[in-house]
């Protein structure tokens, strides 16, 4: 059966608003009705409601770029391995997702929404199971993975190097997610900060959230030894996206990790390209990478590091990495890589459309406290 975009997107209209109680309805119908399945899922369902919200949303949106809806869905049932998700899951997942949506409605669901949805989840199933099958047979659903480096750089920080049980094949950009184990079947994103290398290490940088539970864990109480779990790699920002000669990378904060994996991958290039890097923080205390950052442009030869803060008086000018983009020149044709919190990169893509440069060579992305990548409402921008 075909699927009805234009039905799918007016149905959702209709729930959109009230979008956090179908969330909440979709798992109470789910646990009352299957309550096998409860313990594949934390026991703090805030986030899970968000990372569901987050996928419908993406869904939605993506209805019309069928190749780009494939890779994300074949990303996530790849991921929902780890989670122990099999194929005889997902019918009890569509049908209770259906029946929260219609109770949302408020009477105005009509029998071919169901319908429409029905078709567009069988798609969004095969999708999913597909891809995590093939994958079954070349990768486990999750690594363990010891602690071999531990770096607290800051009271909130902290550079952590791991050494996977079994071989992890990841492309420079990408990002994993962790599992501690204070805090069972609850992942969070980290991204990775370097290439892959023959040793097979994996280093992160640990950003503490206040109140986060993971990020606590990994900078406060964890050390060199310890294990943790890694999901399987995951992530669209690498560098086979671009054959630009000069590529421009805009990282706030801990965003500057999967942006350093992708220039040190660069600097082994025969024909490396020029690489301009800006850095934003709030503080210059916050460069926790300063030294590293500098061994790298050296080594590259051919790399612009800019350092921008926003807010100590003590190292003008205060400006935000939107504003020190602007003054400074970029090619025409440059690549331009941007990764960091929402608003960071709404307000950089903005900049940066204003500046001239093509939204079809602005490259993005975030993600939530899941590691699920957040929707883009941008069409003039290219993902």
């Amino acid at each position: 059966m075909a699927i009805d975009t234009a039905l799918i997107r007016r149905s959702w209209s209709l729930v959109e608003p009230r979008s956090g109680k179908v969330a909440a309805d979709f798992y109470a119908l789910l646990f009352s009705r299957f309550p096998q399945v409860r313990g594949m899922f934390p026991a703090a369902m805030d986030l899970q409601r968000d990372r569901l919200l987050h996928a419908l949303t993406r869904v939605v949106l993506s209805l019309g770029e069928i190749e780009g809806l494939s890779t994300y869905l074949g990303q996530l049932g790849r991921d929902h391995r780890k989670y122990g998700v099999v194929p005889e899951h997902y019918p009890m997942l569509g049908a209770c997702l259906i029946t929260a949506m219609r109770v949302n409605a408020q009477g105005a669901w009509l029998p071919a929404y169901d319908q429409a949805w029905a078709a567009a989840y069988d798609l969004i199933a095969r999708v999913m199971s597909e891809a995590a099958e093939r994958d079954s047979h070349a990768s486990p659903p999750y690594w363990t993975a010891t602690v071999v480096g531990h770096e607290l750089r800051s009271h909130d920080l902290a550079v952590i190097v791991l050494r996977p049980s079994h071989p992890y094949l990841f492309q420079a950009g990408q990002y994993t997610t962790v599992q501690t184990r204070q805090w069972p079947r609850v992942w969070r994103p980290y991204s990775i900060a370097n290439p892959p290398r023959e040793d097979n290490l994996i280093s992160l940088h640990v950003r503490v959230v206040p109140g986060g539970w993971v990020s606590t864990a990994l900078a406060h109480r964890t050390a060199v030894g310890d294990t943790v779990f890694l999901g399987p790699p995951r992530g669209s920002m690498v560098l086979s996206r671009s054959t630009a000669s000069h590529l421009v990378f805009i990282a706030g904060g801990t965003g500057l990790a999967p942006f350093k994996a992708i220039i040190e991958e660069t600097a082994w290039m025969h024909e490396r390209p020029s690489v301009d890097l800006f850095h934003g923080v709030r503080l210059r205390s916050q460069a926790y990478d300063l030294p590293d950052l500098l061994r790298l442009r050296e080594q590259h030869g051919r790399m612009r590091f800019v350092l921008a803060v926003s807010d100590d008086p003590a190292h003008p000018p205060r400006e935000s990495v939107a504003d020190t983009v602007a003054r400074h020149r970029l090619p025409a044709d440059s690549e331009v890589f941007i990764c960091g919190s929402p608003g960071m990169v709404q307000a950089c893509t903005a900049r940066l459309l204003r500046m001239g440069v093509s939204g079809h060579n602005v490259h993005m992305e975030a993600v939530d406290q899941s590691g699920l990548a957040l929707p883009w409402a941008a069409p003039s921008v290219g993902r």
